[in-house]
């Protein structure tokens, strides 16, 4: 199961920068942290999450396999990107890809680096992306909704239901708001989702600051952080440069300087568990001697379906699974402790798999 998190931003925000750090992080990382170049700008990188280490290490496995995340270095967008303007075309359909946006906003100034519109200005920047995206997306409902009217002149019954979608969709963005603002019911939500509108994607903003201000933020990324609150976005605040020096440490050194800044973990790690987070995503374990292993499912997943991320026939022959929460494994001291503490629970095809279970399937091949 994977999941694209696209990395944009006007040109000199930043965003190779990052992207650069994160792949060169996860290069450096263990063996138990793989990292694969999928293109010259996708990236796979491990998703941090310490209860992944701690399992293992109860269990006495000899691997860890953690849960991934790929981001892709989409090329910087310009002003009339949906008009074909720089490389808008690839732009587009580059985020149509992705499963969600990161957008970097450049929340510093720095006279050796020009910004493509001549001032500092991330609600500016922020908006110029939004409205080329808007203009896009508006250009393609106008004529899917064209095309769906001889479809229901005829009574067809799917093309009915669309043009439903497609014009919320168009009113929204009409009115100057995204996609992602319109209210779908969960019955629609798979039609929606297949309309692929770029602004329908939820956003989280990165805020690259200079070094100095990686640890509270400046005045720039606290106006971000207020548009994103209005928005009901997410917001993680980073210092690229400082992002790239850690990249080129070992952990031990990596923790230093960290501590020396004042901060308490890297950027990235933040950048990516929110990214996790705004896809609405939740991790599960297995765990045992030959590995402990996290899998990535959607918050509501239910056992079979969660069952059938390791495999198919996991879900086609469901019979049940067996669980241990996280803090009850970890109060256990593993499986053996946690059955004699009650905590070892049987769950059937409707149990919905919380974030942190330790789970064992049953099933019929």
């Amino acid at each position: 199961m994977g999941f694209k998190m696209g990395i944009v931003g006007l040109p000199n925000v930043g965003k190779s920068t990052l992207f650069n750090a994160l792949t060169k992080t996860a290069a450096a990382q263990a063996a138990n942290f793989p990292f694969c170049t999928i293109e010259p700008n996708v990236g796979e990188v491990a998703v941090p999450d310490p209860r992944l280490d701690k399992l293992a290490s109860i269990a006495g496995s000899k691997q860890i396999i953690p849960t991934r995340m790929t981001f892709v270095d989409i090329a910087g967008l310009v002003r009339g990107a949906s008009k074909g303007e720089g490389l808008g075309n690839q732009f587009l359909a580059n985020i149509r890809e992705t499963d969600a946006i990161a957008h970097v906003l450049r929340c510093f100034e720095d006279g050796d680096i020009t910004h493509v519109e001549g001032r500092i200005d991330p609600i500016a920047d922020a908006e110029t992306i939004e409205t080329e995206l808007m203009i896009a997306d508006l250009e393609s409902v106008e004529k899917r909704l064209a095309n769906l009217g001889r479809k229901m002149n005829a009574g067809d019954k799917a093309a009915k239901e669309a043009a439903v979608l497609l014009t919320a969709a168009k009113e929204a963005l009409e009115a100057g708001r995204p996609a992602r603002t319109v209210k779908v019911s969960e019955d629609d939500r798979k039609a929606w989702d297949m309309l692929q509108l770029l602004t329908a994607k939820p956003v989280l903003y990165v805020c690259n600051v200079e070094e100095a201000s990686a640890a509270t933020g400046n005045s720039q990324s606290a106006r971000v952080q207020e548009m994103a609150a209005q928005q009901g976005a997410a917001v993680v605040i980073i210092s690229a440069k400082i992002e790239e020096e850690i990249s080129q440490l070992d952990a031990e050194e990596a923790t230093m300087f960290l501590e020396e800044l004042g901060l308490h973990e890297a950027g990235l790690d933040r950048l990516i568990r929110a990214g996790y987070s705004l896809l609405g995503l939740e991790t599960y374990f297995t765990v045992g001697p030959k590995e402990a292993r996290a899998w990535t499912i959607r918050k509501g997943t239910l056992a079979p379906q969660a069952a059938g991320v390791i495999h198919g026939d996991f879900e086609r022959g469901f019979i049940r699974a067996e669980t241990i929460g996280y803090d009850d494994y970890v109060a256990g001291n593993g499986e053996a402790g946690a059955k004699e503490a009650g905590k070892f629970r049987v769950e059937g095809k409707t149990y919905e798999v919380k974030d942190g279970d330790v789970m064992h399937f049953l099933f019929n091949a």
